[in-house]
């Protein structure tokens, strides 16, 4: 192709991926496969990478594309993000109403919003681009989070039409995110995010892009702040125009003539509300009619023409009869409180989460005390506190055992952790959570090997490790609940299908402590084969990008245990697939940089960092973060810093840009 040729293919590219992004994201409508996603956007890619002037900013490759920032600079808001008045029963609803008939006459429409709990933000627009994201702030000033933002993949990068428009919505972690991230920060001995809400506001102030990426952020927007061409002439309007752009908005938005119609739909909520994937913490009431929110205008802090209806409070009194322990994949132990039943956010609730033995002591809760429980974010029940005013004397301390629940094999606290563990490798619990893990749609993704079937093979027997899955016959499955001859045959030809899976998702089934799915397909794309990373030293897996001392660690004594050895000859045996199918570019072993350890330091003129990177990496070299002894040669641009002086400071060669630049065309 020549160079016309290749920039239309980009921009071909870009436009149907970013049209599968908003079926996938914004719609929920995905109109193709994973596999077929993966492909093009593959494609986009090494375009990219062959022809980096034609690559652009609202490239869906660009998503996490910034570096680390050292601190968020401020914003000001040129249309401020007033907060709103609230409303907490249906007489503060009726004289919302009343207030607003007096002012405008009894013709008044409303817009009913769910309101979100996340953290406000707007995005800004100029001629279609996304250009700036931010905090709300204190409304006047927020925080410029543009790079985090910029990874939440229901927020367009471009827009269908140049506008230059501002946009205000509520960024969250969906309730999926939200469980499956405090699940592994338990798995690593770290404390929980409390509720959605903060977890999405923690994610969006980190400095660097690539933990906001990691965490599956969502958004909904729901108006507009700063818009010249406005052509609307209600708020309604305003979403639908805003829909038409590519923006998600939430499709649970009503109009109503009446507030009778209005309590109505605040009601339905307050019981509904459970059965979202968000959290939502009341209903936002605006008038629809934009002539008439400018007649009714605003107070000092708020609108006159919105008010949020804030849901009551969730929260129940019960009795605490006993605390259980249970058992998961990496061995943590976590007590579970267990309560007399109760309602809590239209549900009934019988066991809490009590996190870790530390968290119990901290609230002295004990067996037998009577105890005040909510829903995290009304999605986990958990403690809140005990009503030590009930005591009778009856309650008893609680104290981990010194034996698993399971094996009776001992348990452990490691140091800097709160969880403690059993050590026991064949720890029944920990070999059938493993299990559910290894076929889960992010590993092994085998359809059909669910959780409740998994516990049946176990429960019979049938399956006691990984191995053990690839050796189920029809003979074994069809005595089982529920499994017919067409169920068999799918579950044993996706069970051999998934043989074939590439390495990186091999890896992450194996469930190595500290190993995400990004972290796998990092390893699995690096040493290209089992073999390969199973003979790496710590220090060669802690030179790939993006792995880190207790990663490397982790993984270099998981793979030094004589059970996984013989686990991985025996996959081996079954017929798995023990190599890296994404692309492998080939690379010049009579490079100057093959095998090489080099680190990137300082601004660069011709070339950015992360391109200097890309073609170090495909001549044979490794780039790694930091300046060692294992360094053998430190590129510094300009304004380097301290990693100039440790690579002087260790006799490391050093070389400028133009040394580099020179070398690719040598």
């Amino acid at each position: 192709m020549n160079r016309e040729e290749v920039r239309q293919s980009i921009e071909a590219l870009k436009e149907e991926i970013n049209q599968y992004n908003y079926e996938y994201h914004v719609l929920d409508e995905p109109t193709v496969s994973d596999a077929y996603y993966d492909q093009q956007l593959h494609k986009l890619i090494k375009l990219e990478e062959e022809f980096p002037e034609f690559l652009t900013n609202d490239s869906p490759t660009q998503r996490v594309g910034g570096k680390p920032l050292d601190q968020f600079h401020k914003v000001d808001h040129r249309v401020p993000m007033l907060s709103l008045g609230n409303a907490f029963n249906e007489q503060d609803l009726r004289d919302f109403d009343r207030r607003i008939k007096e002012r405008v006459g009894n013709n008044v429409r409303y817009v009913c919003e769910l309101k979100i709990d996340g953290l406000a933000v707007s995005l800004r627009y100029e001629n279609g681009q996304f250009v700036q994201g931010a905090t709300r702030g204190d409304g006047k000033t927020g925080e410029d989070i543009t790079q985090n933002l910029r990874t939440i993949k229901s927020i367009p990068l471009k827009i269908r039409e140049e506008e230059t428009i501002e946009v205000r919505g509520e960024a969250f972690m969906p309730q999926r995110s939200f469980l499956n991230m405090n699940e592994q920060r338990q798995q690593v001995g770290e404390e929980p995010f409390a509720n959605p809400r903060n977890a999405a506001a923690g994610s969006l102030r980190q400095l660097d892009p690539k933990i906001a990426a990691n965490r599956n952020l969502d958004i909904f927007l729901y108006s507009v702040g700063e818009w010249e061409a406005a052509t609307t002439t209600s708020h309604s309007e305003q979403l639908q125009y805003m829909k038409q752009l590519g923006f998600k908005t939430n499709q649970e938005t009503k109009v109503f003539d009446t507030i009778e119609d209005v309590i109505q739909y605040t009601e339905d909520w307050t019981i509904k509300r459970s059965e979202l994937n968000y959290e939502i913490d009341g209903i936002v009431i605006k008038v629809d009619s934009i002539d008439l929110q400018q007649e009714l205008g605003f107070t000092a802090k708020s609108p006159r023409w919105a008010i949020a209806y804030k849901f009551p409070a969730e929260e129940a009194v019960t009795k605490l009869y006993d605390i259980e322990l249970s058992v998961g994949r990496t061995g943590a132990v976590t007590p579970t409180a267990i309560l007399e039943p109760v309602q809590v956010a239209g549900t009934t609730v019988q066991r809490a989460s009590l996190h870790n033995e530390d968290l119990i002591i901290d609230k002295d809760i004990r067996i037998n005390d009577t105890v005040i429980v909510k829903k995290a974010g009304d999605i986990i029940p958990e403690v809140v506190r005990v009503v030590t005013d009930e005591r009778t004397g009856d309650e008893q301390p609680f104290r981990m055992p010194k034996t698993c629940p399971e094996c009776d094999e001992p348990i452990e606290k490691v140091d800097g952790e709160v969880a403690y563990r059993c050590v026991n490798p064949n720890c029944p619990a920990q070999l059938k959570e493993a299990l559910i893990h290894f076929v889960s749609r992010n590993a092994m993704n085998i359809d059909g090997l669910g959780e409740k079937v998994i516990e049946q093979l176990f429960d019979h027997e049938l399956i006691k490790t990984i191995a053990d899955l690839y050796k189920l016959t029809p003979d074994d499955l069809l005595p089982l609940e529920r499994m017919g001859q067409k169920s068999v045959d799918n579950l044993l030809s996706a069970i051999e299908t998934s043989k074939e899976n590439s390495l990186e998702r091999l890896l992450f089934g194996l469930g190595i402590r500290f190993v995400g799915s990004k972290a796998a397909d990092t390893l699995a794309s690096h040493f290209k084969t089992m073999d390969q990373l199973m003979e790496a030293s710590k220090e060669e897996v802690e030179a790939v990008p993006e792995i880190g001392d207790k990663m490397a660690q982790s993984i270099v004594a998981y793979f030094q245990q004589e059970q996984v050895e013989r686990l991985i000859e025996e996959l081996k045996q079954l017929g798995l697939n023990m190599e890296y199918l994404g692309e492998v570019v080939e690379v010049d072993e009579g490079s100057i940089y093959y095998d090489k350890t080099i680190v990137l330091t300082g601004k660069f003129e011709e070339m950015s960092r992360n391109e200097a990177k890309t073609k170090i990496e495909t001549l044979g070299g490794k780039v790694t973060g930091s300046v060692s002894k294992k360094t053998d040669l430190l590129i510094a641009g300009e304004d380097a810093g301290s990693k100039l002086d440790k690579a002087k400071e260790l006799n490391v060669e050093i070389w400028d840009e133009a040394q580099m630049i020179q070398s690719f065309e040598s």
